[in-house]
């Protein structure tokens, strides 16, 4: 197994080989790409080229996350940028394809190379890990087809590696919780709808402040499957009356906590893995 100081090595040395020219980060505000934007910030201050952090504003993720990005550019001192996009109608996933997070990876960053293109810029990166190459992510397959570079993955580093790095540099993204795409609360072939991810959003940014780490809403019609770490069900039992009521309250019939406890891609259970 590779050692972390030597992924960290790698890293650094192809981010130095990227950082040669203008790039465009796409930038989520999440650990892995805040940590890309870092590295490459440093490396613009040494070789006098730029980088632009590209946000796509969806609603398809926690409304909550532009101002988070938008924070983080501004401790990085990086220049932001914040492309309006509206998947459901553009994509071609209002059925929750399996494919769809292929769909919509193709159809945002075709959009962002298009921006990146009017900046004077050729390569636009990205914040896939190793991890991300080892569990149900078609939108990878997109990523390839647009030679979208994933420096990350490139070296070897796992999710751990990456808050680990991260917390070096100080990021304060470094423990955020990973915060995917709402439709990933919703069963394959589900039609989708802004409304009911609002509900989701609503939902799990409750759970949150409640003092819960990692949570999810599952949604299978009008049951709600909540799934946490598993040394959060005392707590989450502790309040079982509450959250039922709250999420009732929401429009679910049927509270119930997944004894599974969390786990990313729960919703992928009968997709093949890759190899």
């Amino acid at each position: 197994m590779q050692k972390n100081t030597d992924k960290n090595e790698l890293l650094l040395q192809i981010m130095r080989e990227f950082s040669k020219n203008d790039i465009a980060v796409a930038f989520s505000g999440g650990v892995d790409s805040s940590l890309l934007l870092k590295i490459a910030c440093s490396f613009a201050g040494i070789s006098g080229k730029k980088v632009y952090a590209i946000t796509m504003q969806t609603r398809l993720h926690p409304a909550g996350e532009i101002a988070d990005a938008r924070k983080i550019c501004e401790e990085i001192g990086a220049c932001h940028i914040v492309i309006t996009v509206d998947e459901l109608l553009e994509a071609g996933i209002l059925n929750n394809p399996t494919d769809r997070c292929y769909l919509c990876k193709k159809h945002l960053f075709v959009k962002m190379l298009e921006k990146a293109a009017s900046l004077g810029i050729s390569t636009v990166i990205e914040g896939t890990n190793e991890d991300d190459l080892h569990v149900y992510r078609p939108g990878i397959r997109a990523l390839r087809e647009l030679n979208i570079e994933s420096p990350l993955a490139r070296a070897g580093m796992t999710k751990q590696d990456v808050r680990n790095l991260a917390k070096e540099y100080g990021l304060s993204a470094a423990s955020r919780p990973s915060t995917p795409c709402l439709a990933t609360r919703f069963p394959y072939g589900t039609a989708l709808s802004y409304e009911d991810m609002a509900r989701v959003e609503k939902g799990e940014a409750w759970l949150k402040n409640l003092g819960f780490y990692n949570v999810r809403l599952r949604i299978h019609g009008q049951i709600a499957r909540i799934e946490t770490d598993k040394a959060a069900f005392p707590a989450l039992l502790e309040q079982a009356e509450e959250i039922t009521a709250y999420l009732k309250d929401l429009g679910y019939d049927y509270i119930t906590l997944d004894l599974e406890g969390f786990r990313s891609g729960s919703m992928d259970i009968h997709i093949p893995k890759p190899d």
